[in-house]
């Protein structure tokens, strides 16, 4: 068994990066004594230089030639041509950082939804035009090339995706970060449809091996599972804490580079992939035991086979515990090695060089590992090591839901990390019997806000709250929203609130424009350079200058042409994949997330069956005609999602065949909903669906997306849709729903949903229309839990309680959408009004208000 003895100022933006032929015109020639190193490699200027190293690592780097090359050979060739210059500027830029000795932030989260690299990467090293014409000259179509790219989607949602953002502007801002997460061999799921059910197959994204990754051996990292923990007393008669792990897992770090737009620097993102620490058991091989042989490979790559497990078995949850401790422990290694190798064992200055940002609650075991190293490894005074811990983390909180927040039984922590919850434990104690007792020293209810605090719940079966933990140890704590970051202080975390006021603050989320607007959206880009500055994608509130655009007829023209061009392509798209003929003039209305009960997906779709019921009344309804487009993931343990998606299916089934509507109404969901998918959606995008029960939604990412393309949101008075309505203006939006206030009042009241459907024929109708065979032939009331989950079951997000103003809602739509002028002017606004939501105006805030870093910039 093995054995492991205890013992400001906030940066400049990056410059605009410039055409090929602006910058050599414009740069000036340098002295002889400027010029760069012979080793240092430009980027490619001109077509011929691309096609030459393209041809080259066609050659070299896929052992083909042009005569018999596939379109992926063709695409690894393209990507190795630009990794030249990318992992060039890698090495630069660690260089710099590491000769400055930069503090920088590491940023820990268990999902990067990456999407694809290659347009990304030559969109921010300003090749797109140049590397379409070299492909299309060595006879290669540049966007079946694209294609060949498999999506790296090693996340969820929103979550994931906001991650990706933050380090795209981390590098674009030449700040010193790090990502670190975990290398699944499978993302998310692929998803696809067999009768209307969803069916989950595996996402192998790295199948044929991904060239924009490379493995860094030297930094391999060894992780301790299981075991016990042994109490001594040393020669002093000091207490001493030795764990005796039962397993060491290997942690083999792939290192990504993340490519800021311009001239900036190339950042990393490190992700871990779980190995055995013996890599063969020869003696039991050799002694007949063949599969045997193999077990202990098995369990430990396991660890980063699967994007989340399904935790609903007990297995299912020790996996994901796991998965948690490895990128963790992984990653906080990974910092005090190279902390070490700048200042030995001088811990004095590691608060300074050192900030550590929980993306969630998911890292929050880093906060007891941290202490583990310096208590047991270290050796410090826990007061020491306590007060150093508290200085270098901080944590990012996602959700109000109660479910998302958390916890892990106590007797698997026990089981698989002992001496982290001694730790948990301790600093528990301390903080209900110093900080709480003194704080609270006089109210009644001591020990109800003891409860409430502690780490620890208590009950038949005690759990360990991730979100208190990560509350304790971490010197900030942000929401992500205004709205969300006053509910996080009101609602979710009052106490603590009372005890830590300056802790808490706000960062409001933000999308990169680089990647969702430059790169999807070309043909409005190539709009927008006409009209502002050519600079915009790195200052987005230069946008502005479009919005005195907003009622030019000739801008208006151009600006929905694009649009109108965007929705065929997308018909071209939805046709392909699920072969249902849609027409670009009609409204394409778009909700795009994964899929669960808050985001009301239902909400929608009993909206659409209203819809189609009065089109069956009236087939000459004067209505303008409707596409309602989703892309959603359930996941595999969630049933209602998984019966929503069904519901869904069935409904756009009949709904779309069926004649007598004249085709006026046309329901989509697009299956293995992705960020390459969301980049051929979002500039299609009419309408954008954001309508979560207020007060339930963090912030969204989706909203500002696709209104910074130019889509016009309904959505409720929740997460970044009130200051989305701040921006564009009441005019420019169409809000409906109760607010925060009123589902709390209407709450406590008592809800009851049963009042509405009743109230309503035409609710009651279409959820009636659930319990038949109508859609589901010959199988009546198989969509019956829908029914159920808003009636029986509560509707614990109340959709009939919108349901009346959601309706108004689209009515409006409708009538605004007739207009075209006025339409176009909305969607222009909307696109002017979004510079607030720019991931770089994210990142600035958290740099001024949490990590307090330095811009360093190395190219």
């Amino acid at each position: 068994m093995a054995t492991v003895k205890s013992t400001k100022t906030t940066g400049k933006k990056a410059a605009p990066a410039k055409s090929s032929k602006a910058k050599a015109e414009s740069a000036p020639a340098k002295a002889p004594s400027q010029s760069k190193p012979a080793h240092i490699i430009d980027v490619p200027k001109t077509v011929e230089e691309l096609k030459v190293s393209i041809l080259r690592h066609l050659h070299t780097t896929q052992g083909t030639d042009s005569e018999k090359a596939s379109k992926k050979a063709w695409w690894g060739a393209t990507a190795s041509a630009i990794n030249e210059v990318v992992f060039e500027r890698v090495t630069q830029t660690q260089k710099k950082q590491r000769k400055t000795d930069t503090r920088a932030v590491h940023y820990l989260s268990l999902e990067y939804l990456m999407g694809r690299l290659l347009k990304n990467n030559l969109c921010s090293l300003d090749l797109m035009g140049v590397a379409e014409q070299a492909l299309t000259e060595l006879g290669c179509d540049f966007h079946e090339i694209y294609d060949e790219e498999p999506d790296m989607a090693l996340g969820n949602g929103g979550l994931g995706r906001l991650a990706a953002c933050y380090i795209d502007s981390l590098a674009t801002l030449n700040y010193p970060a790090i990502g670190y997460g975990i290398h699944y061999e499978h993302g998310l799921f692929n998803q696809s449809f067999l009768g209307g059910r969803q069916v989950e197959r595996p996402d192998s994204w790295r199948e044929y091996g991904n060239p924009w990754e490379i493995c860094r051996p030297e930094s391999v990292q060894e992780i301790p599972l299981y075991g016990y923990v042994e109490t001594r007393y040393n020669e002093q008669g000091e207490i001493e804490k030795e764990w005796h792990p039962g397993r060491i897992i290997k942690g083999v770090p792939w290192d990504i580079p993340i490519v800021g737009y311009g001239e900036s620097n190339v950042n990393i993102l490190r992700l871990w992939e779980s190995r055995a620490s013996d890599f063969f058991n020869w003696d039991v091989f050799n002694a007949g035991g063949y599969l045997d042989s193999h077990v202990e490979n098995v369990q430990a790559e396991t660890i980063s086979k699967v994007l989340y497990p399904n935790d609903t078995t007990d297995a299912g949850k020790e996996l994901r515990l796991i998965q948690q401790y490895f990128f963790t422990a992984c990653s906080i290694k990974d910092i005090v090695r190279r902390y070490k190798r700048a200042h030995g064992d001088d811990w004095s200055k590691f608060a300074d060089q050192v900030v550590m940002q929980l993306n969630d609650t998911h890292p929050a075991v880093a906060i007891p590992e941290m202490m583990r190293i310096l208590i047991d490894r270290a050796g410090m005074e826990w007061d020491d090591a306590w007060a150093l811990c508290q200085k270098v983390f901080a944590y990012t909180n996602h959700t109000l839901l109660p479910e998302a927040l958390e916890k892990w039984p106590v007797h698997l922590f026990e089981r698989v990390l002992p001496r982290h919850l001694e730790i948990i434990y301790e600093i528990n104690a301390r903080f209900l019997d110093g900080i709480v007792s003194k704080v609270f020293a006089d109210d009644e209810h001591l020990d109800a806000i003891k409860s409430k605090l502690s780490i620890i719940e208590e009950g038949d079966h005690k759990m360990v709250r991730m979100g208190n933990l990560s509350v304790i140890g971490s010197f900030k704590v942000n929401g992500v929203a205004q709205i969300h970051s006053e509910l996080v202080k009101s609602d979710l975390f009052p106490e603590f609130y009372r005890i830590w006021p300056e802790k808490f603050t706000n960062v409001t989320n933000g999308v990169t424009p680089r990647r969702w607007l430059k790169a999807c959206n070309p043909k409005l880009s190539e709009l927008i350079d006409k009209h502002i500055d050519a600079d915009w994608p790195v200052h987005l509130d230069k946008l502005q200058g479009l919005a005195k655009k907003a009622k030019n007829k000739t801008f208006q023209n151009a600006f929905m042409k694009i649009k109108h061009d965007n929705k065929v392509e997308l018909a071209k798209t939805i046709k392909e994949l699920t072969d249902v003929d849609v027409d670009p003039n009609a409204i394409f209305d778009i909700q795009i997330k994964r899929l669960h009960e808050y985001k009301r997906q239902q909400l929608n779709l009993i909206h659409i069956m209203a819809l189609y019921r009065r089109l069956l009344q009236n087939p000459d309804l004067d209505v303008p005609k409707r596409v309602f487009i989703f892309g959603a993931k359930a996941a595999p343990g969630y049933h209602m999602a998984k019966e929503i998606i069904y519901a869904i299916n069935k409904v756009a089934d009949r709904i779309n065949l069926d004649e007598r509507i004249k085709d006026k109404l046309k329901v989509v969901l697009l299956p293995n909903y992705r960020v390459s998918l969301a980049e051929k959606m979002i500039p299609a995008a009419d309408v954008s669906e954001q309508i979560s029960t207020a007060g339930k939604e963090a912030s969204g990412t989706g909203n500002m997306k696709l209104a910074l393309n130019g889509a016009v949101t309904v959505g409720t008075l929740d997460g970044a849709n009130i200051e989305i309505a701040e921006e564009v203006g009441d005019d420019n939006i169409v809000i409906f729903g109760l607010t925060v206030a009123q589902v709390k009042e209407l709450k406590g009241e008592g809800y009851n949903p049963w009042d509405y459907y009743y109230a309503n024929p035409e609710l009651k109708a279409v959820l009636d229309w659930f319990d038949t065979d109508y859609f589901t032939p010959g199988k009546p009331g198989e969509l019956a839990d829908v029914k159920r989950s808003m009636l029986d079951y509560g509707d614990e997000y109340l959709c009939l309680a919108d349901y009346q103003s959601y309706s108004q809602a689209h009515k409006r739509v409708d009538e605004l959408f007739r207009d075209k002028a006025k339409w176009a002017e909305m969607a222009i606004i909307n696109t002017a009004k979004m510079g607030k939501f720019n991931s770089d105006r994210s990142i600035e805030d958290y740099v001024r208000d949490i990590w307090k870093l330095e811009s360093c910039q190395a190219v």
